[in-house]
């Protein structure tokens, strides 16, 4: 018999899906600004600064030589004649052309030396750059020198702290609050901060406002009416802020170590109102922690009585014997106790005494 004919196993083909498209109901989540990597700080080239002052010296030791020689310096019996040939033959003072170079040779050094010296404190940089193109950053502190065609940029590397103003923002329920914050931060790519933006310092003022509206809207300012987290909590707010500015100073080469809420009020609009709704609710509070515990040192006391008398009280006694506990309770503290009408005794019956 012939054998059966052999069918290939089909390959199973994946098909991609592509993603959906975005519409009005995606959700979009914001992102921080991307860095730039080509733009990232690096060493400059630089001469320590006894170079350029021993530059200086070679200078000027070249201009009084081709002065003597040309006789242009008075010349004295206590050092040797070295004014030239003809200079001396003459009696006058008679400049060639070997002074002349000599001369500019000196002057050149001079004037280059001088105008690339650059005195670099502590806690400072210098950042360099030709026609608008980065060269580098000098953070050696002292007298060094660096190209003199290079313009120069000073930048503060030192731990620095800023206290913003009063900002005005609302929470989560709309409330206008007012806050006070305390950023600490320093430069820590100088590169980024001089050239990736235009002032860093506005730069970082500007997303202290953006982070801090973004993140007071998403709580409550206090957590009086309902138990959770709220504003109130520093620990909390000052992470939270911490933590998103950090995310957008770092394309601006900016570190930010730290961001403390100093002060954290409701607006001066709201503020009367929402004192008196906060004192109402601790009012209320209050009311109710002390109708609690007079309600349960008046059982105490009905308890402890039937106990004592070995009788037991109806329910219409109990109700009034309650009622006049509570009332003398509460009273001292300036608080009346609305308790229910006790209730109507039950019928007597015939043959027992009431």
């Amino acid at each position: 018999a012939a054998p059966a004919p052999v069918h290939p196993t089909p390959v199973p083909t994946t098909v991609p899906v592509p993603p959906p498209a975005a519409g009005p109901d995606t959700p979009a989540s914001r992102r921080p600004p991307r860095v730039d990597h080509a733009l990232r700080e690096r060493t400059a080239r630089t001469v320590p600064g006894w170079v350029a002052l021993l530059a200086v010296l070679l200078g000027a030791a070249a201009l009084v030589l081709a002065l003597a020689r040309s006789g242009l310096l008075l010349h004295t019996g206590a050092f040797p004649d070295i004014r030239n040939p003809i200079a001396r033959s003459a009696g006058v003072p008679v400049v060639t052309e070997r002074e002349i170079g000599t001369a500019a040779v000196g002057g050149l050094a001079i004037m280059t030396a001088l105008a690339g010296l650059l005195a670099n404190a502590g806690g400072e940089t210098r950042v360099l750059s030709r026609w608008g193109r980065y060269r580098g950053t000098v953070r050696r502190t002292g007298l060094v020198w660096v190209n003199p065609l290079l313009r120069r940029h000073r930048v503060d590397v030192r731990l620095r702290h800023w206290r913003s103003d009063p900002v005005h923002v609302t929470d989560r329920s709309g409330t206008p609050i007012v806050v006070r914050l305390l950023v600490v931060w320093r430069v820590k790519d100088t590169a980024r901060a001089m050239l990736g933006v235009d002032e860093h310092e506005t730069y970082l003022r500007e997303q202290v406002h953006a982070v801090l509206t973004r993140t007071a809207s998403t709580l409550p300012c206090d957590s009086n009416a309902a138990p959770g987290p709220a504003l109130r909590d520093g620990q909390w707010f000052s992470d939270e802020l911490t933590r998103a500015l950090v995310a957008e100073a770092a394309p601006a080469g900016l570190e930010v170590y730290s961001v403390q809420p100093l002060a954290l009020d409701y607006a001066p609009e709201v503020a009367d109102s929402m004192r008196r709704r906060r004192l109402a609710e601790l009012d209320a509070g209050l009311r109710t922690v002390l109708v609690d515990d007079a309600v349960e040192a008046a059982a105490l006391a009905v308890r402890r009585l039937e106990r004592a008398t070995a009788q037991e009280l109806d329910t219409a006694a109990r109700s009034a014997l309650m009622e006049h506990l509570l009332v003398a309770f509460v009273a001292p503290a300036g608080m009346s106790a609305s308790l229910p009408a006790p209730a109507a005794r039950p019928a007597r019956k015939e043959g027992r005494p009431a």
